[in-house]
């Protein structure tokens, strides 16, 4: 198994320069592949961002759980991954989400984040988020 960087899963994912978009997907084809956290954090926050790709919610979640359901693919923390894109799916932040459904066995979180407060007050959150 062999880790893959967020512009592989980028190229593969947007298909926006026709060579690497090929080696992303055979790489992908005949690989075990492993997704960091991290990696799928910063995947998330590149399609999403006006930085980056600027993809609709729904979009750049369909290309999260396409990529993570591929044959040969695993996450780290697939659990907590899973809940964390059923959260964003229903309007969470993608990173708020990945640190939510990180704390699961915690207390909750502690933010100055009034948007994350609210949205997780309003998901009915478990853990929950404690505004500061």
């Amino acid at each position: 198994m062999i880790a893959v960087d967020t512009n592989v899963l980028v190229r593969y994912a947007v298909k926006d320069d026709r060579e690497q978009a090929a080696l992303a997907t055979a790489f992908l084809g005949r690989n075990r592949c492993f997704v960091l956290k991290t990696v799928l954090l910063e995947l998330a926050w590149v399609l999403s961002s006006p930085a980056g790709y600027n993809l609709p919610r729904n979009t750049v979640h369909e290309r999260l759980l396409h990529i993570l359901g591929l044959p040969d693919m695993e996450t780290e923390d697939a659990a907590n991954v899973a809940q964390a894109l059923t959260w964003y799916a229903e309007g969470m932040d993608f990173a708020d989400a990945l640190h939510l459904a990180g704390s699961a066995e915690l207390a909750g979180i502690a933010t100055f984040d009034r948007k994350f407060a609210g949205t997780a007050e309003k998901l009915d959150t478990v853990p929950s988020v404690l505004l500061v």
